[in-house]
């Protein structure tokens, strides 16, 4: 049974007054930019690892769920895990004039933040990223600051086509492949760690947390239909962590059929292979929306 934990919650957090709509605007009219954004790469590296570690602030509010299940001697080998790092969406619900993974997140492209927190597990071979090239260089400009190998993939028409895309450049000698929306830029280490050995256990792992809100099914016409049970339904996020041999049997499946899915471990769930849900944060939000972007902000810097 999972339990819900609420740890080191300073009191100004848990006031019910505070919403995402309430926040104060600090990135000004920023959502206008140019085609390309460039100020980030002036920042010096003091002032990017003061805005990483602040996700290590300990007044950091972390709301999690509890439970038991992850097998803390299963050994993910240095090295040994390829992430596909989804970069190539055009984010529209964002009403900007850039996708949304590159817009400045307290002065830094969204897409940076988990592009580096990958970058510093050991765990880690590489990263391809599956973007449009005309965005390449805001990865190459942060080479410098990696010590693993970074490739390139073109996206696909759908999700599944990027994801294709760039299982195709991985390394042969990969373990694990850990596909990850750069559009979530605030995933924990902790919890990426946490996957990666439920999918060597598994096959097949996902972050997700325990649905909070009450989820009805309705009919064409907006009637209720039923109220499904909460205790069974989980919010799906990423990473999410494959065997890379798994993973190709799932797309020959699936592109037999000609079948479409919305995330990846879907492709493992057609073969009726177990999938593993790795209980993650709350706060790996994705960022979609001007509102996301805002308590993206509040959650790195809870002080402001």
């Amino acid at each position: 049974m999972s339990t819900l934990q609420i740890t080191n919650l300073p009191p100004s957090a848990a006031s019910p007054s505070v919403s995402p709509s309430s926040f104060p605007l600090f990135l000004g009219a920023t959502l206008g930019l140019p085609t390309k954004f460039r100020p980030s790469f002036a920042l010096t590296t003091v002032y990017n690892n003061r805005k990483i570690d602040s996700l290590k602030n300990p007044r950091f509010s972390r709301i999690s769920c509890s439970a038991g299940g992850t097998d803390t001697q299963v050994v993910v080998k240095e090295k040994s895990v390829s992430v596909i790092l989804l970069a190539g969406g055009k984010g529209k619900r964002m009403g900007a004039s850039m996708p949304k993974q590159y817009l400045p997140l307290l002065g830094q492209p969204i897409a940076l933040y988990s592009f580096y927190t990958f970058s510093k597990m050991p765990e880690v071979k590489e990263i391809i990223v599956v973007c449009d090239p005309s965005y390449q260089d805001i990865f190459e400009d942060a080479r410098d600051n990696i010590h693993i190998d970074l490739k390139f993939a073109l996206p696909g028409k759908e999700r599944q086509d990027s994801v294709y895309s760039g299982l195709e450049e991985i390394d042969l000698d990969s373990e694990l492949v850990c596909i990850h929306d750069s559009a979530r830029p605030l995933v924990l280490t902790s919890d990426v760690t946490k996957v990666l050995k439920d999918g060597k256990r598994i096959g097949a792992a996902v972050l997700g947390v325990p649905a909070k809100a009450t989820i009805k099914e309705a009919n064409s016409e907006s009637f209720v239909v039923k109220t499904l049970d909460r205790k069974t339904l989980w919010e799906m996020q990423t990473p999410q962590v494959i065997e890379p041999d798994l993973l190709k049997k799932g797309f020959e499946y699936v592109n037999r059929e000609g079948l479409e899915v919305t995330d990846d471990v879907s492709i493992v769930e057609h073969l009726k292979h177990p999938v593993y849900i790795t209980e993650g944060s709350y706060t790996n939000i994705k960022v979609t929306t001007p509102d996301d972007l805002l308590l993206a902000e509040r959650i790195l810097n809870p002080e402001d």
